[in-house]
């Protein structure tokens, strides 16, 4: 299988190409060439463990990989996750499901992507003899699984791009509290949206990108958005099958989480609706509304993974509903960049609605779903919850993902609900020294700081 940028000015590549390279050339995305109709191969797939679901559904899409070393490397990524179902399906009532997707290392859905993109990096790496430098982006979690996925592996050094004073104090320990040499933490004066168009800045310098032999670890990553594909099959095939009209509630800011599961419907999962969950910084459900897509000033919230402006992954779904035309495309990022704003007209929202809640209500939602349910969800599990608030919806089958322990977010978890949340892994880092750098959200501070601590020499 091959895979062509969304701009379509870039060769077509390989799986492990697009892997290493992360951002095209050409400034846009990798996707596949054409999706694939998975539709045998899913019903084929009830019942089996994560690990063998995942397996089977990459093994579609990394062709140039030997098989045997995939499925090591799909094995390696999910074994550090501290629930045998890797990503259980909880039920709550006969129409309420969470599914969670945090019991990996660092308590965040990131993980389910992120420990497996780190083993293939080091594949490659292994394989090739070269080493790499790798920068990311984040609004909170994607750093920490970023980090915790190439923790010290050989051959490899991370440089995570954050907000300062924008992430929550556990979600920076988590970046800054590693100990490992490989591993920089960035901060940078600003909200993620700078950080995420300084990344995309460095990365479109193709000279240095060369030159350090840079590799990315956001969501325009490719790999990032299929292995999240996976738990929606797992979740799918784990509802009851009376329940499997449900409609996937998914939290979301930069729009990888709920692409992926779009993905797998277009490959045959018969999902049938998707709702993206907003919170106060609410370009996605403003865009799914109305057909606007524009930015707006970020408002610091409860929810800070969520707290973005520019959805990166939304340019995959518009090459998709634009029916592959990558000029148009093309024409529609060149004019949001230059105006930061986009209008669609006759938008068709194709199987999605959208929901938002502010700060005020993402605190109602937690305590309502505690003493409805028992359960505590964090803040942006909460924003799942929406239509809990609206006693004139419908109640229907919902699974809404649960995209972050709630032990993340103590001090929101204690104003709504009056308990403590912990975790043990969390716990522990309370007790350790962070190490943070501060660099300024442009291309030429990010480059010097990579020449300068970054590995220089190719040969591993």
């Amino acid at each position: 299988m091959q895979y062509v940028s969304t701009r379509g000015q870039s060769p077509a590549v390989s799986f492990s190409q697009a892997v290493a390279q992360g951002l095209a050339p050409d400034g846009g995305l990798y996707i596949p060439e054409k999706l694939p109709d998975l539709s045998t191969l899913f019903a084929e797939c009830e019942g089996l463990s994560y690990m063998e679901l995942c397996y089977r559904f990459f093994k579609v899409f990394a062709t140039d990989m030997d098989p045997d070393v995939l499925q090591a490397c799909v094995e390696q990524s999910y074994q550090p996750f501290n629930h045998p179902e890797v990503a259980p399906l909880v039920s709550l009532d006969d129409e309420t499901y969470v599914l969670e997707l945090f019991h990996g290392p660092t308590l965040a859905f990131k993980d389910f992507a992120l420990q497996l993109l780190g083993n293939l990096y080091e594949e490659q790496i292994t394989r090739t003899g070269e080493t790499i430098n790798v920068l990311g982006a984040t609004s909170g979690d994607t750093g920490a699984a970023a980090i915790h996925g190439l923790l010290g592996k050989k051959g490899v050094r991370i440089f995570i791009l954050y907000p300062d004073g924008r992430v929550s104090p556990l979600q920076e320990r988590q970046m800054t509290c590693t100990g490992a040499d490989n591993v920089y933490a960035m901060a940078i004066e600003g909200s993620f949206d700078d950080a995420q168009a300084a990344l995309k800045d460095t990365f479109g310098d193709a000279g240095f990108k060369s030159q350090v032999r840079l590799s990315a670890v956001n969501s325009i990553n490719l790999a990032r958005v299929l292995a999240q594909c996976v738990y929606y099959v797992y979740a799918y095939y784990r509802l009851p099958e009376s329940k499997r009209h449900a409609e996937f509630v998914v939290p979301t800011g930069n729009f990888g989480n709920v692409l992926a599961g779009w993905m797998a419907q277009k490959m045959g999962l018969p999902i049938k609706s998707f709702c993206v969950a907003t919170n106060q910084n609410d370009i996605l459900y403003r865009l799914f509304t109305s057909g606007l897509y524009e930015v707006q000033s970020v408002e610091p919230s409860h929810a800070p993974s969520m707290d973005i402006q520019v959805a990166s992954n939304f340019e995959r779904f518009l090459y998709f509903s634009q029916k592959g035309d990558a000029a148009r495309v093309s024409e529609i990022m060149k004019r949001f960049k230059e105006t930061g704003r986009y209008s669609f007209p006759n938008f068709a929202p194709d199987s999605f609605t959208a929901s938002r809640v502010d700060d005020a209500q993402i605190l109602e939602i937690i305590t309502r779903v505690y003493k409805r349910y028992g359960y505590i969800c964090d803040p942006h599990t909460a924003c799942g919850f929406a239509a809990d608030l609206d006693s004139s919806a419908p109640r229907k089958p919902r699974v809404i993902l649960s995209t972050a322990h709630p032990a993340k977010f103590p001090a929101v978890i204690e104003q709504a609900i009056g308990k403590e949340a912990t975790h043990p892994t969390l716990e522990a880092l309370k007790q350790a020294t962070p190490r943070k750098y501060h660099v300024g959200a442009d291309k030429a501070s990010i480059q010097s700081f990579i020449l300068e601590h970054g590995i220089r020499d190719a040969a591993l």
